[in-house]
């Protein structure tokens, strides 16, 4: 018997895969490679200060050091260079947008994220007349390396099936699970937005959004991250992606022509540059309702958990949460109170009643 099945090989898999491996704990993953899926199409930014407001993310201070230890280690474990650290450059709108970053420099509690303020335009081939927030702390990681190199080490360490997960297989025991002739003592899914559809976590309020990326060939090359009604990582062998969308009607992982129009507009409002389309991709964000990650085990079943949920900002909150969750599957250590599924328990007994 081993200790963990993971079902699902995306970042999330690779990640929980990895911290259990650390600790000496026997796996082993169950993925069918899905070019399309949101781990291999993501653009892997991390970025601690984001959003339309453009404030400080949800436990950066927490999240950003541990991610800075985390991801080397994992690139010595998988012999893979997929780790990028980089400054990020977002131009002001305007002086009000100015005058609120110079002030807020000062702040103690931006003083580890901001790197440098400037009043004045700092690229010829950007679009910044008022000037912009230098971001340290932040950075790229790509991430279908990070999975090429995953599944690599899987296979050769035979702990990886590549096969699609039927859940006709699966049978919940006394206190471990049977999948086909696998038995182990828990089962984590962690299948990105498939969770939503069917299952044992079909229950909780995932709120799935398709989003698509642009992979671009710049006129002129640039090291740093540009973000600004849209990002844009530094070239790599001469290619830099640029995006993303927002959509939560269309759930195909088609790309369209509507989120190609979207983003090269967005990309000519902050770059005076022009650049080549290369390629175009879709995938599918395992977002929730409450935009928190779904961590946990099920309401009645003990040997199932899940580790999902992550939406955009996964990989920032992958390497922190997997750890937290690893503590507290084998150490009965607490998770966050706000990425535990115990705070939507309520649903799975009410659609229990209502069966």
């Amino acid at each position: 018997m081993i200790d963990y099945l993971i079902v699902g090989q995306g970042l999330a898999g690779t990640l929980l895969g990895y911290q259990l491996i650390r600790r000496n704990r026997s796996i082993l993953i169950i993925d069918e490679y899905d070019e399309n899926s949101s781990s291999n199409v993501a653009a892997g930014l991390f970025n601690p200060i984001t959003g339309k407001r453009f404030v400080k993310t949800w436990l950066a201070d927490v999240i950003f050091p541990y991610l800075h230890e985390f991801y080397p280690e994992l690139e010595e474990f998988l012999d893979e260079k997929f780790f990028f650290k980089k400054e990020i450059y977002r131009p002001f709108k305007n002086i009000e947008e100015q005058n609120d970053w110079t002030s807020k420099s000062g702040d103690t509690a931006y003083t580890n994220f901001i790197k440098n303020i400037y009043q004045t335009s700092q690229f010829e081939d950007v679009h910044d007349p008022y000037g912009g927030v230098e971001i340290g702390n932040g950075g790229v990681i790509h991430l279908s390396k990070l999975i090429s190199a995953g599944r690599k080490k899987f296979f050769d360490d035979k702990i990886l099936i590549n096969e699609k997960f039927d859940d006709q297989n699966l049978r919940i025991l006394d206190s471990s699970i049977r999948y086909k002739n696998i038995q182990a003592r828990r089962i984590v899914f962690c299948m990105g937005h498939q969770n939503a559809r069917k299952g044992f976590f079909s229950w909780l309020p995932f709120r799935p959004v398709k989003g698509e990326i642009l992979y671009l060939k710049p006129f002129h090359p640039f090291d740093k991250i540009f973000n600004k009604g849209c990002f844009v990582t530094p070239p790599v062998d001469g290619t830099c992606r640029c995006g993303s969308t927002y959509d939560w009607r269309d759930s195909s992982c088609s790309p369209t022509e509507k989120a190609r129009k979207e983003i090269m507009e967005k990309f000519e409002k902050l770059f005076k540059i022009d650049a080549e389309i290369l390629d175009q991709k879709a995938g599918i964000r395992p977002a929730t309702l409450d935009r928190r990650p779904f961590i946990g085990i099920h309401p009645e079943y003990e040997s199932v958990g899940i580790f999902n949920g992550l939406g955009t900002k996964g990989v920032s909150l992958a390497p922190y949460f997997s750890d937290q969750f690893v503590g507290y599957l084998e150490n009965s250590s607490n998770l966050d109170e706000e990425v535990d599924i115990k705070r939507y328990y309520s649903l799975y007994y009410n659609s229990v009643r209502h069966r």
